[in-house]
């Protein structure tokens, strides 16, 4: 006897989007509210609408680190992306050596964010840090301290250090998901290495890529733990981004609302770009 098709199943999934609902959608909501309110206590506030949008619009604050963020986020995938799919390429595909790769490649993301800045901030110090001094040595004047350019430099390189094994472990799983069968016919048709890679191994890694992409432009668009610890946003405002601009503006100033209309920005402007990611990249796939 063939049991009747039923959705009951999804009933085990009602937990899990209570959850997401109390712990995204409830705390956006309250975003949204403080956004079109002037608040000046807990019982005195006022409905101003679109006021707060219009002024952050207008804020060049808004616009500088805007700028530092895209140019901050471009440069970590056009650095990150290529330097994992060469890091996977070049890991051995099964033995010791693959796990000892694994392990090596996985010891930086576990690293806390805070404890990242930390490093990098000892050791880029010239005095007692073996980047800084060995930068010195060679007579190049390094100061992350007091240089926004070694300031830029040092920030982007930690994120490298630190989020490039993400990348080269997602590849390397692409990598191995590839049948066999298409590598056999390659050597069959004696394709060299490059023809290899441009038509089996980049294109069975397109979705690998996808969420790579999509997961570094997101992460790098929201970084803050890092570069606060190691510059504090200096020197001046070189690294200062979204996120360090945002809580000066709720926890410094205490401006919530115009705060509120930040966020509701600051996410858009992520959802968008995510999104214009996404349907780029998976625009060959629809054709």
């Amino acid at each position: 006897m063939i049991k009747p098709y039923t959705n009951k199943a999804w009933y085990l999934v009602l937990p899990v989007f209570a959850l997401v609902a109390f712990s995204a959608i409830v705390p956006l909501m309250t975003v949204v509210n403080y956004s079109i309110q002037d608040i000046f206590d807990a019982n005195t506030r006022y409905f101003v609408g679109t006021e707060w949008y219009r002024e952050i619009l207008n804020d060049t604050r808004l616009h500088d680190s805007l700028i530092r963020q895209f140019i901050f986020s471009g440069s970590v995938l056009l650095i990150e992306i290529p330097l994992g799919i060469l890091v996977a390429l070049m890991m051995p595909s099964r033995g010791p050596g693959s796990v000892v790769c694994l392990l090596v490649l996985a010891l930086p993301l576990l690293v806390p964010l805070n404890v990242v800045g930390t490093i990098w901030q000892i050791f880029g110090r010239a005095d007692i840090g073996l980047f800084g001094w060995a930068l010195n040595s060679l007579g190049i004047d390094y100061n992350y301290a007091a240089n926004p350019m070694d300031a830029w430099f040092t920030v982007l390189l930690m994120d490298v250090w630190h989020w490039t094994s993400l990348v080269a472990l997602l590849c390397y799983s692409g990598l191995r998901a590839i049948p066999d069968a298409y590598y056999q016919a390659a050597r069959i048709d004696r394709a060299s290495n490059w023809a290899v890679f441009r038509f089996i191994q980049l294109p069975k890694l397109k979705n690998v890529l996808l969420i790579g992409v999509l997961l570094r432009f997101m992460d790098s668009f929201m970084i803050y733990t890092e570069p606060f610890v190691l510059t504090g946003g200096g020197p001046g405002n070189s690294t200062t981004f979204l996120s360090q601009t945002l809580t000066k503006m709720a926890v410094g100033q205490f401006d919530i609302g115009p705060a509120g209309a930040f966020s509701i920005i600051y996410f858009l402007i992520i959802l968008l770009v995510s999104w214009l990611f996404y349907t780029a990249m998976t625009h060959n796939d629809s054709k």
